[in-house]
């Protein structure tokens, strides 16, 4: 498989916020932010792949801004990384005020997309590489987040050994 620039993957999405997108506080909704990055995210990874993906996991979403209705939200995402099946996506979310102009990353998440074929197995992708020297920082950094997801995802298959599928609060 020939290696692609991380920059073949890039999509870039905007929204307008609207009322119906927001809570009690006038602020997007958090789980709508994390819809649009794992939309993001599913394009750069399919984009990269040419397969169908499912999402293996998201590591941490920090709300750093809130996004007001009658904002605009601007999402950027590309692979930056692949080990075998599966792609590191990193995304940017960017707050825009529309009457100001005002724009500020309001959140950033990394995801990790596995290909799949049409037996939903595992498929092989292209090896990606970075042009830019943002894309060589995120390229330079991705073993370690890797294995620091690798350790999140035992500890995760822990809690759900130890809690099973059981309600133990839900007295018999």
């Amino acid at each position: 498989m020939d290696k692609k620039p991380c920059i073949e993957s890039l999509v870039v999405k905007n929204s307008h916020v609207l009322p119906t997108d927001t809570n009690n506080h006038g602020t997007l909704f958090g789980g709508q932010l994390m819809a649009y990055i794992d939309d993001v995210a599913a394009i750069a990874a399919t984009r990269h792949a040419r397969c169908n993906v499912v999402t293996a996991s998201t590591d941490s979403v920090d709300f750093l801004y809130p996004v007001n209705a009658g904002d605009a939200i601007c999402l950027e995402a590309f692979v930056t990384w692949t080990k075998n099946t599966s792609m590191e996506v990193f995304v940017k979310a960017v707050k825009e005020e529309l009457l100001s102009g005002e724009r500020k990353v309001c959140a950033t998440s990394f995801l990790t997309m596995v290909a799949v074929d049409e037996n939903n197995n595992p498929s092989k992708v292209p090896p990606v590489y970075p042009e830019t020297e943002q894309e060589k920082w995120l390229h330079d950094g991705a073993a370690d987040r890797a294995t620091q997801r690798k350790a999140r995802r035992s500890v995760s298959k822990e809690f759900a050994n130890k809690f099973g599928t059981d309600f133990p609060w839900i007295r018999k």
